[in-house]
Protein backbone atom coordinates (compact mmCIF):
# COMPACT_ATOMS: atom_id res chain seq x y z
CA UNK A 1 0.00 0.00 0.00
CA UNK A 2 1.76 3.19 -0.65
CA UNK A 3 2.18 5.79 1.87
CA UNK A 4 -0.31 8.67 1.37
CA UNK A 5 1.95 11.41 1.21
CA UNK A 6 3.57 9.22 -1.97
CA UNK A 7 -0.08 8.80 -3.64
CA UNK A 8 -0.34 12.43 -3.18
CA UNK A 9 3.20 13.25 -4.78
CA UNK A 10 2.90 10.94 -7.52
CA UNK A 11 -0.93 12.06 -7.93
CA UNK A 12 0.86 16.09 -8.54
CA UNK A 13 3.98 14.94 -10.42
CA UNK A 14 2.31 12.54 -12.49
CA UNK A 15 -0.62 14.57 -13.76
CA UNK A 16 -2.60 11.50 -15.44
CA UNK A 17 -5.00 8.63 -13.75
CA UNK A 18 -6.06 6.76 -16.54
CA UNK A 19 -9.62 5.03 -15.71
CA UNK A 20 -9.77 1.54 -17.50
CA UNK A 21 -13.33 0.60 -17.84
CA UNK A 22 -14.65 -2.28 -20.26
CA UNK A 23 -17.11 -5.29 -20.89
CA UNK A 24 -13.88 -8.10 -21.33
CA UNK A 25 -11.65 -8.78 -18.58
CA UNK A 26 -8.98 -9.92 -20.53
CA UNK A 27 -8.80 -6.59 -23.07
CA UNK A 28 -8.91 -4.55 -19.75
CA UNK A 29 -6.09 -6.34 -18.38
CA UNK A 30 -4.03 -5.58 -21.55
CA UNK A 31 -5.08 -2.21 -21.68
CA UNK A 32 -4.05 -1.71 -18.04
CA UNK A 33 -0.28 -3.79 -18.88
CA UNK A 34 -0.16 -1.30 -22.19
CA UNK A 35 -0.50 1.99 -20.26
CA UNK A 36 1.93 0.81 -17.88
CA UNK A 37 4.37 -0.31 -20.48
CA UNK A 38 3.83 3.10 -21.88
CA UNK A 39 4.74 4.81 -18.54
CA UNK A 40 1.21 5.64 -17.27
CA UNK A 41 1.40 4.65 -13.83
CA UNK A 42 -1.84 5.67 -11.90
CA UNK A 43 -3.96 3.25 -13.41
CA UNK A 44 -7.60 2.78 -12.11
CA UNK A 45 -9.66 -0.42 -13.04
CA UNK A 46 -13.48 0.10 -12.59
CA UNK A 47 -15.27 -2.32 -10.50
CA UNK A 48 -17.76 -2.39 -13.26
CA UNK A 49 -15.22 -4.52 -15.24
CA UNK A 50 -16.52 -7.87 -15.28
CA UNK A 51 -13.98 -10.03 -12.74
CA UNK A 52 -12.62 -7.00 -12.06
CA UNK A 53 -10.83 -8.56 -8.91
CA UNK A 54 -9.23 -10.80 -11.11
CA UNK A 55 -8.04 -7.89 -13.46
CA UNK A 56 -6.77 -6.02 -10.39
CA UNK A 57 -4.80 -8.92 -8.68
CA UNK A 58 -3.29 -10.04 -12.18
CA UNK A 59 -2.51 -6.58 -13.26
CA UNK A 60 -0.52 -6.17 -10.24
CA UNK A 61 1.67 -9.16 -10.52
CA UNK A 62 1.99 -8.18 -14.87
CA UNK A 63 2.85 -4.88 -14.08
CA UNK A 64 5.12 -5.18 -10.70
CA UNK A 65 6.52 -1.44 -10.10
CA UNK A 66 5.42 0.10 -13.58
CA UNK A 67 1.63 0.52 -12.66
CA UNK A 68 0.04 1.87 -9.33
CA UNK A 69 -3.52 0.07 -9.91
CA UNK A 70 -6.34 1.34 -7.96
CA UNK A 71 -10.11 0.32 -7.69
CA UNK A 72 -12.83 2.32 -9.04
CA UNK A 73 -16.50 2.70 -8.45
CA UNK A 74 -16.31 2.12 -4.94
CA UNK A 75 -19.63 2.81 -4.06
CA UNK A 76 -20.43 0.58 -0.70
CA UNK A 77 -18.28 -1.00 1.78
CA UNK A 78 -18.29 -3.97 0.31
CA UNK A 79 -16.82 -2.58 -2.97
CA UNK A 80 -14.11 -0.82 -0.60
CA UNK A 81 -13.30 -4.47 1.07
CA UNK A 82 -13.47 -6.02 -2.58
CA UNK A 83 -11.12 -3.66 -4.02
CA UNK A 84 -8.83 -4.03 -0.81
CA UNK A 85 -8.78 -8.22 -1.25
CA UNK A 86 -7.79 -7.99 -4.75
CA UNK A 87 -4.56 -5.46 -3.89
CA UNK A 88 -5.94 -2.42 -5.02
CA UNK A 89 -3.69 0.26 -3.51
CA UNK A 90 -5.82 3.36 -4.42
CA UNK A 91 -9.34 3.33 -4.71
CA UNK A 92 -12.12 6.32 -5.88
CA UNK A 93 -15.54 6.98 -5.17
CA UNK A 94 -18.07 8.45 -7.60
CA UNK A 95 -19.64 10.52 -4.82
CA UNK A 96 -19.29 10.63 -0.77
CA UNK A 97 -20.84 8.00 1.41
CA UNK A 98 -19.91 3.95 2.61
CA UNK A 99 -17.56 3.68 0.30
CA UNK A 100 -15.22 6.59 0.93
CA UNK A 101 -15.59 5.66 4.55
CA UNK A 102 -14.61 2.54 4.69
CA UNK A 103 -11.62 3.36 2.21
CA UNK A 104 -10.26 5.19 5.12
CA UNK A 105 -10.90 3.06 7.54
CA UNK A 106 -8.63 0.48 5.91
CA UNK A 107 -6.07 3.30 5.51
CA UNK A 108 -6.29 2.86 2.01
CA UNK A 109 -5.75 6.39 -0.61
CA UNK A 110 -8.54 7.60 -2.04
CA UNK A 111 -9.97 9.87 -4.82
CA UNK A 112 -13.38 10.54 -3.43
CA UNK A 113 -16.06 11.98 -6.13
CA UNK A 114 -17.61 15.70 -5.28
CA UNK A 115 -19.25 18.12 -7.66
CA UNK A 116 -20.23 21.07 -5.26
CA UNK A 117 -18.43 23.16 -3.16
CA UNK A 118 -19.92 21.26 -0.15
CA UNK A 119 -19.43 18.03 -1.46
CA UNK A 120 -15.13 18.94 -1.90
CA UNK A 121 -14.94 19.73 2.08
CA UNK A 122 -16.69 17.00 3.46
CA UNK A 123 -14.72 14.32 1.14
CA UNK A 124 -11.20 16.79 2.85
CA UNK A 125 -12.91 15.91 5.90
CA UNK A 126 -13.78 12.72 5.68
CA UNK A 127 -10.29 11.57 4.62
CA UNK A 128 -9.82 11.77 1.14
CA UNK A 129 -6.67 12.68 0.02
CA UNK A 130 -7.80 14.46 -3.07
CA UNK A 131 -11.19 15.55 -4.60
CA UNK A 132 -12.65 13.81 -8.06
CA UNK A 133 -14.20 16.61 -9.85
CA UNK A 134 -16.93 14.58 -10.99
CA UNK A 135 -18.63 14.93 -13.81
CA UNK A 136 -16.32 17.70 -14.96
CA UNK A 137 -18.31 18.08 -18.10
CA UNK A 138 -21.35 19.71 -16.21
CA UNK A 139 -19.50 22.64 -15.70
CA UNK A 140 -15.97 22.83 -17.48
CA UNK A 141 -12.67 24.76 -16.74
CA UNK A 142 -14.72 27.64 -15.91
CA UNK A 143 -16.50 25.78 -12.80
CA UNK A 144 -13.20 24.38 -11.94
CA UNK A 145 -11.76 27.89 -11.57
CA UNK A 146 -14.89 29.16 -9.50
CA UNK A 147 -13.95 26.34 -7.23
CA UNK A 148 -10.63 26.95 -6.75
CA UNK A 149 -11.47 30.66 -5.67
CA UNK A 150 -12.91 30.01 -2.44
CA UNK A 151 -11.14 26.95 -2.11
CA UNK A 152 -7.52 27.49 -3.53
CA UNK A 153 -6.02 24.14 -1.48
CA UNK A 154 -8.32 21.75 -2.66
CA UNK A 155 -6.66 18.94 -4.79
CA UNK A 156 -9.14 18.80 -7.65
CA UNK A 157 -8.57 15.83 -10.40
CA UNK A 158 -11.55 16.43 -12.54
CA UNK A 159 -12.57 13.56 -14.73
CA UNK A 160 -15.72 13.16 -17.04
CA UNK A 161 -15.40 14.06 -20.69
CA UNK A 162 -11.40 15.32 -20.41
CA UNK A 163 -10.19 14.86 -23.96
CA UNK A 164 -6.78 16.00 -24.71
CA UNK A 165 -8.04 19.58 -25.97
CA UNK A 166 -9.65 20.03 -22.81
CA UNK A 167 -6.23 18.90 -20.33
CA UNK A 168 -4.39 22.97 -21.06
CA UNK A 169 -7.56 24.37 -19.87
CA UNK A 170 -8.05 22.24 -16.64
CA UNK A 171 -4.73 22.94 -15.60
CA UNK A 172 -4.88 26.22 -15.97
CA UNK A 173 -7.63 26.08 -14.16
CA UNK A 174 -5.72 24.83 -11.23
CA UNK A 175 -5.97 20.57 -11.81
CA UNK A 176 -3.37 18.69 -9.93
CA UNK A 177 -4.22 16.23 -12.68
CA UNK A 178 -6.91 14.72 -14.79
CA UNK A 179 -8.89 11.41 -14.97
CA UNK A 180 -9.08 10.02 -18.21
CA UNK A 181 -11.36 7.66 -19.31
CA UNK A 182 -12.90 6.84 -22.82
CA UNK A 183 -10.59 9.56 -24.49
CA UNK A 184 -7.44 7.64 -23.26
CA UNK A 185 -9.03 4.21 -23.50
CA UNK A 186 -10.98 4.11 -26.38
CA UNK A 187 -12.36 0.75 -26.93
CA UNK A 188 -9.28 -0.89 -25.90
CA UNK A 189 -10.95 -2.56 -22.72
CA UNK A 190 -13.33 -3.88 -24.86
CA UNK A 191 -11.13 -6.07 -26.92
CA UNK A 192 -9.71 -2.76 -29.59
CA UNK A 193 -6.84 -1.94 -31.06
CA UNK A 194 -4.20 -2.08 -28.35
CA UNK A 195 -1.46 -0.36 -30.63
CA UNK A 196 -4.10 2.91 -30.43
CA UNK A 197 -4.06 2.80 -26.74
CA UNK A 198 -0.06 2.81 -26.68
CA UNK A 199 -0.12 6.52 -29.12
CA UNK A 200 -3.17 7.75 -26.68
CA UNK A 201 -1.01 7.14 -24.02
CA UNK A 202 2.36 8.32 -25.42
CA UNK A 203 0.44 11.67 -26.41
CA UNK A 204 -1.49 12.04 -22.98
CA UNK A 205 1.55 11.36 -20.91
CA UNK A 206 3.53 14.37 -22.95
CA UNK A 207 0.62 16.38 -22.99
CA UNK A 208 0.55 16.32 -19.24
CA UNK A 209 4.62 16.65 -18.49
CA UNK A 210 3.85 19.51 -20.92
CA UNK A 211 1.52 20.83 -19.04
CA UNK A 212 3.41 20.20 -15.77
CA UNK A 213 6.61 22.27 -17.18
CA UNK A 214 4.64 25.52 -17.74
Amino acid sequence: MPEHSDFAQTLRHDRLVAIVRGKDPEAALRSVVALADEGVRLVEVSLTTPRADEVIRRAIRETGPGAIVGAGTVVTREDALRARDAGARWMVTPALGQGLEQAVALDVPVLAGALTPTEAVAALRAGAHAVKLFPASLGGPGYLRALRDPLPDVPFVPVGGVNAELVPAYFAAGAVAVGVGSPLLGDAADGGDPAALRDRARAFRALCRAEGQA
